[in-house]
């Protein structure tokens, strides 16, 4: 009997497909209804642009050490700020792509809740959500690229699945 190979891409399509995809605009639309509700999680990552409070100079991100980030000022000076003491520079409200996504599975969401997720997934370039009532959504701020090969194959090896064969 023949055995079909699987591989990382085949799996984290497969994953993926589980998720619940929803228009941005309807998360636009329920944020407008209660804006409290909802808070943007994401951490920094590299290469993010930033705004310094006590500077009020912009940078960006080059490297994350723990809570310490090192950000290179747009004048050349190299600085190390925590995550209070800066903001991240956003081009909207939500993420460029038109769609945005929960997971479908609550092992997922306890994953992006419990056990360092968030970072991961911020690190994965994901833009994440959450809602009091609604719970986590997370999109991609970009487009024009392989969302495969930049954001879902990494994301799925964050998450530490191991769904497919060992390729050759």
């Amino acid at each position: 009997m023949l055995r079909k190979i699987i591989t990382k891409s085949d799996a984290a399509h497969e994953w993926v497909r589980e998720f619940n995809a929803i228009d941005s605009g309807i998360i636009a639309k329920l944020m407008s209804i209660d804006i409290d509700d909802w808070q943007e999680v994401t951490m920094p990552r590299v290469g993010d642009r930033v705004y310094c409070f006590d500077s009020e100079t912009y940078g960006e991100v080059v490297g994350i050490d723990n809570n310490d980030y090192t950000i290179n000022l747009d004048d050349g000076t190299e600085i190390t700020l925590s995550i209070s003491d800066f903001e991240v520079e956003r081009y909207s409200l939500l993420p460029m792509w038109g769609t945005m996504w929960s997971f479908g599975d609550g092992l997922d969401d306890e994953w992006l809740s419990d056990y360092d997720g968030i970072k991961l997934m911020s690190e994965c370039g994901f833009r994440i959500f959450y809602s009091g009532e609604f719970g986590y959504f997370f999109g991609i701020d970009g487009a024009g690229y392989d969302f495969y090969e930049a954001h879902w194959i990494p994301l799925y090896e964050a998450r530490g699945l191991h769904w497919h064969e060992e390729e050759c």
